[in-house]
């Protein structure tokens, strides 16, 4: 008998069989081509339909998102290349291709070599905008890389001329299309770089189908102007004409005589902007001279300019009034410490032994070791003593020693 554990509900089956679909890292993001067939428009805007080959059928669903920007309306027995991914649709279990992108099949693989470069020099950071250099405003010479007998050239010196007659154009004639055109492309590049002549460079080529474009889509190309130390502009195509080469330059022109109407001003622009900066400059110089004369006048009615010694003699004044203050500070400092002085030295002369002297006491010291004798304990008969007197001393030997009756 089966166990409960091991039956699954249909649902349940088809969302492990879902979850198994999307883990796969094939089925998340390919390229699948073959023939429309079952077209359906919806009125949602999706558009449903079946992919099929000689042997098999794929069910299709194109969202609306993706849908509107397409550049073209799909039919039936159209054959096409769709970018997408498999999933299933677990309501009724089927698996199906949801397509994001959908190309034409004749030009499918060249646009599916484009992507792919476009991703990998996107993620080496040769499009961000950081590096990017600002054109020259007035370029002292132009170098252009481009067929030297088509319209091209032609446009662009038509448009310089008249912008500015005297343009230093360099041309460096190189084929636009065809299998040598990117090696000559990035060769001219280089070259220019190498010179060092140009203060800017245009690429350019006119209209044409993806494949007349391709040399622009080139890695060699992609790389050369990227490396470019002179900014680089890119005019390709017409305006609804993407190349890798627009993603990678400094700028991107919509076309050549758009690339230059943008490396060059107008010479009435630069003369009445000349003008312009002419005349601000005059007005300013002028404001600022009115001003400084009027300062200058106002200096010249300040006291410091028509007295300049005033200060210094007032200085001076002052000085000799402070020297006054301190004189007379330190004369009474002076007299202040003299009184202290007297006071301490009466104080000192009171307290001397030499006025008990005066009095008629004496000073007895041992002959001996020269220790004061204070007490008759302090001596013995015949110790030899000095006496000092008010005007000497006297040389003395104990005879005797009488004690006080009272001690």
């Amino acid at each position: 008998m089966m166990s409960a554990m091991n039956v699954l509900t249909v649902s349940q089956l088809n969302k492990y069989i879902k979850d198994l679909i999307s883990k796969d890292v094939v089925l998340s993001g390919l390229w699948v081509k073959g023939e429309i067939s079952n077209f359906k428009n919806h009125y949602s805007g999706h558009f449903y339909f079946t992919l099929k080959d000689e042997k098999s059928l794929l069910k299709c669903v194109m969202f609306r998102s993706n849908a509107s920007l397409l550049p073209f309306m799909p039919e039936n027995g159209m054959k096409v290349i769709i970018r997408g991914y498999i999933s299933v649709f677990e309501r009724d279990g089927q698996y199906q291709l949801y397509a994001e992108e959908m190309q034409p099949d004749g030009i499918g693989a060249l646009y599916i070599a484009f992507e792919k470069l476009k991703k990998k020099l996107e993620a080496e950071g040769l499009f961000d905008a950081s590096r990017k250099r600002r054109l020259p405003f007035l370029p002292g010479a132009i170098g252009v890389v481009t067929s030297s007998t088509g319209a091209v050239i032609r446009d662009i010196i038509n448009v310089l001329s008249r912008r500015f007659y005297n343009v230093n154009l360099k041309l460096y004639p190189v084929q636009v299309q065809g299998e040598q055109a990117a090696g000559q492309i990035a060769a001219a590049v280089r070259r220019f770089n190498e010179l060092d002549n140009v203060d800017v460079i245009i690429v350019a080529r006119g209209g044409g189908s993806l494949e007349e474009l391709w040399p622009f889509n080139e890695e060699i190309v992609a790389r050369s102007i990227y490396e470019s130390r002179i900014p680089v502009i890119s005019a390709v195509g017409h305006e609804t004409d993407f190349t890798i080469a627009d993603f990678v330059a400094d700028v991107r022109a919509p076309t050549p005589s758009a690339a230059a109407e943008l490396v060059m001003p107008e010479r009435a622009v630069v003369e009445n902007r000349l003008d312009g900066l002419r005349l601000r400059l005059r007005n300013a110089v002028m404001k600022k001279t009115s001003m400084e004369r009027l300062l200058l006048k106002r200096i010249e009615g300040s006291v410091a300019f028509r007295q300049p010694l005033n200060k210094i003699y007032q200085d001076r004044m002052l000085l000799d009034v402070q020297k006054k203050y301190m004189q007379k500070a330190l004369s009474a400092l002076n007299t202040e410490y003299r009184n202290r002085l007297s006071l301490l030295a009466a104080t000192l002369d009171t307290l001397s032994p030499l006025k008990s002297l005066a009095r008629g006491y004496s000073i007895t010291k041992s002959k001996k070791d020269g220790s004061l004798i204070k007490s008759i304990h302090a001596v013995s008969v015949g110790d030899r003593l000095e006496i000092s007197l008010t005007d000497g001393r006297l040389g003395c030997t104990v005879d005797s020693i009488e004690g006080d009756n009272n001690g």
